[in-house]
C-alpha cells in the first residue's frame, strides 16, 4: 500500500508591485501570516517553494518562474543540473528554502553505512550543486504497517520558515528541526522540538502520517491521520484529533478537532450496539485514514483554516480557535446516495488531494488510497464567501427527499433549494447510459492547478482535465493510459503531469486541446515537480532520484 501525502505544490508570491489586484492581496495577508518570508528575513527568499503548496492557497500554479525547460534529457544530461541518489521511494517535497532542497525518502540506499534497516528519512541537499548536506533517520512504530507502512519513509513535505522546518515523521510526531545540519554531529540534522501525537494524544495512524504542515502566524496546523484499524471497520480512537494547532516556537498544544469522528463517540455514550458501516454511509465518520492537509484562506475579511476531513467534509475553522476549535462551516464532498467497502465499487470517498484557494472559492477533488483502485469522483467549487444560515454550520448541497427512494443530492447550484448552499459547481459522477466512460471524473488524488481561470487537475486512471474554474465547463481532457499519482503543475507557461510509466508530460497553458511533449524518466514520477529559482525539481521512483532542471 502507497500513500502520497505530497501531491501539491502551488503559487510563489511575486514582488507585490508586480501582481495583480488579487495576487496582491494574497501577498499582503500571506507576508502578515508568516506563510511568506521575504527577502532580508532568515533565509527564504521570495523565489524559493518552502511549503507543499508553495503557500497556504496550496494551488500547484507557480506564476514567478520563468525559462523553465519543456525539454531535458536524463540520459544524455541535456538540461539536467545535477541529480541526487535517496532510498527506494520519494514521496516527501521537494521543498526550497534556506538555500537548500527538502525531501522525504527511506533508508533502503542508506548515506550513513552505520544506519541499516528500514527508516523513515528526511534528506538535505544544497540547491545549487546537489551536495547532500545532512539528514535526520526515525525508527518505524513497533505496530507495523497498520500505523507505519513498510518502506514507505517519510512522505510529509516540510515548511521552511526562516531558520527552521516543520514535518511529519513516520513515527506520527510533528518535527520541528534547524535548516541547518548539528555543527556537533555532521551529515546528522538537529530537532529544536519533538510533539508526539500518538503519546500525548492517543492518535492512532492508519498506515502512516503523512500531512504537510501549515504556518499562519505563530500558529501550525496538522491533519493528524487518526483512522481505522487493521480490520477497517473500528476507530480505536475516536476521541483523539483529526485535526491539530500547535505553538510553532515551542510546539506547544493550542487546538484540536475530532469531528470526523465525534459521530462515533457521541454514539457510543449512548450505550446501544453501533452501527459503523451506518455511520460511514451517513457521512457522519471517517471511513478509512486522513492523510490530506490544510488550506488557509481569507475571505470577505475573514481568516479560515480549511481542514479536509476522513469522512469526506470539508471543515473550516477559525484560525484562533480555542480547546475543541470554533467551526466556521462545513460542506460535504459526497452524494447522498453514496455508500463505502473497500475497493472499487465504493462511490463514497474521502480526499488524498489538498484543496486550494482561488479568488474566494475552494476547489477539491475527492479520491482514496490507490490500493483500493479506480472508482467515481467529484470534483467541487465552494464559495468561501457564504455564511451559513443553520445551526449545523452546513453548506453542503441540498438534497431531494422522495419516498422510497434514496436521499439524491441536487447539483444544480441554481435550483432554489441551493439558495443557502457554497456549492458553485459540481464536475463528475457517473457517466450517462452508453456513454464510452463509466464516470466523468475519476477517483483523484490530485490538488489543483489554477491559473489564468484555467484549472488542471487528474485523476488515478489517467486522464488530465483543463476546466473553466468559473464555471465548470470541461475544455479538454487528455487520456495517458497510466496511473496519476501527482497534481498538475503550473510554470512557465506549461504544465507538466507526471504518471507510473515514467512519462513526464509536458502541456501548453492554454484551452484548447493541447499536443504535448513526452519525457521519459528513470522511474514512475508519483511527487509533483516543483520549480524555485529558475529550476524545476522532479522526483523519480525505481532507481529513485531527485534531479534539478534548467538551462546550463
Amino acid at each position: 500500500m502507497h500513500h502520497q501525502a505530497n501531491i501539491m505544490k502551488a503559487i510563489h508570491p511575486q514582488k507585490s508591485s508586480e501582481l495583480s489586484p488579487r495576487r496582491r492581496g494574497w501577498f499582503r495577508i500571506a507576508v502578515a501570516c508568516g506563510l511568506v518570508t521575504c527577502a532580508g528575513a532568515s533565509h527564504v527568499c521570495a523565489e524559493d517553494w518552502p511549503m507543499f503548496g508553495g503557500n497556504g492557497s496550496r494551488n500547484f500554479a507557480n506564476t514567478q518562474e520563468k525559462d523553465i525547460p519543456g525539454m531535458f534529457d536524463v540520459s544524455s544530461g541535456e538540461n539536467i543540473l545535477w541529480s541526487a541518489e535517496l532510498g527506494s521511494k520519494g514521496y516527501g517535497g521537494p521543498v526550497v528554502g534556506a538555500g537548500k532542497v527538502f525531501v522525504g525518502t527511506n533508508n533502503q540506499n542508506p548515506r550513513d553505512p552505520s544506519i541499516q534497516g528500514d527508516k523513515g528519512v528526511l534528506m538535505c541537499f544544497d540547491e545549487k550543486s546537489g551536495d547532500f548536506l545532512w539528514q535526520l533517520v526515525f525508527d518505524k512504530l513497533g505496530a507495523g504497517r497498520v500505523q507505519d507502512w513498510p518502506e514507505e519513509g517519510i512522505c510529509s513535505s516540510p515548511i521552511v520558515e526562516g531558520d527552521r522546518i516543520y514535518f511529519v515523521s513516520n513515527r506520527c510526531t510533528v518535527v520541528c528541526a534547524s535548516v541547518d545540519a548539528d555543527p556537533e554531529k555532521p551529515g546528522k540534522g538537529k530537532i529544536l522540538w519533538e510533539y508526539d501525537m500518538i503519546g500525548v494524544n492517543s492518535v492512532f495512524p492508519h498506515n502512516l502520517a503523512v500531512c504537510s504542515p501549515m504556518i499562519v502566524g505563530d500558529e501550525l496546523y496538522i491533519v493528524t491521520a487518526n483512522g481505522v484499524d487493521e480490520g477497517h471497520i473500528n476507530i480505536p480512537a475516536p476521541e483523539a484529533p483529526s485535526f491539530l494547532c500547535l505553538n510553532k516556537k515551542d510546539g506547544k498544544f493550542n487546538w484540536k478537532s475530532n469531528l470526523p469522528t465525534q459521530s462515533l463517540v457521541d454514539a457510543r455514550k449512548k450505550g446501544a450496539d453501533v452501527d459503523i458501516r451506518a455511520l460511514v454511509d451517513q457521512g457522519r465518520l471517517a471511513m478509512h485514514g486522513q492523510w490530506s492537509n490544510p488550506t488557509y484562506a481569507e475571505a470577505n475579511g475573514k481568516p479560515m483554516v480549511i481542514f479536509p476531513g476522513g469522512d469526506g467534509w470539508i471543515y473550516a475553522f477559525n484560525p484562533k480557535s480555542q480547546g475543541e476549535g470554533e467551526l466556521l462551516w462545513k460542506f460535504d464532498c459526497n452524494p447522498k446516495d453514496s455508500f463505502y467497502v473497500l475497493g472499487p465499487r465504493a462511490t463514497r470517498n474521502d480526499f488524498i488531494g489538498t484543496p486550494v484557494v482561488y479568488d474566494n472559492k475552494l476547489y477539491i477533488g475527492v479520491g482514496q488510497d490507490p490500493e483500493h483502485k479506480e472508482g467515481v469522483g467529484h470534483l467541487w467549487c465552494i464559495d468561501l464567501t457564504k455564511t451559513p444560515k443553520n445551526p449545523d454550520k452546513d453548506l453542503s448541497p441540498a438534497v431531494k427527499i422522495e419516498a422510497g427512494k434514496p436521499p439524491q443530492t441536487i447539483f444544480d447550484p441554481k435550483a432554489p433549494e441551493n439558495k443557502d448552499s457554497a456549492l458553485v459547481w459540481h464536475f463528475g459522477g457517473m457517466a450517462e447510459w452508453g456513454s464510452d466512460r463509466i464516470y466523468h471524473f475519476g477517483r483523484s488524488m490530485s490538488t489543483c492547478a489554477i491559473h489564468e481561470d484555467l484549472l488542471y487537475t487528474t485523476d488515478l486512471n489517467g486522464f488530465v482535465y483543463c476546466i473553466d474554474a468559473q464555471t465548470g465547463e470541461k475544455y479538454w481532457d487528455v487520456e495517458t493510459n497510466a496511473s496519476i499519482w501527482g497534481s498538475p503543475y503550473y510554470v512557465d507557461n506549461k504544465v507538466f503531469v507526471g504518471t507510473d510509466d515514467g512519462i513526464l508530460y509536458v502541456f501548453p497553458h492554454g484551452k484548447e486541446a493541447p499536443e504535448a511533449e513526452e519525457i521519459e524518466m528513470d522511474g514512475k514520477v508519483r511527487a509533483t515537480p516543483v520549480s524555485a529559482n529558475g529550476k524545476l525539481f522532479v522526483l523519480t521512483e525505481s532507481k529513485t532520484k531527485l534531479f534539478a532542471i534548467g538551462t546550463k
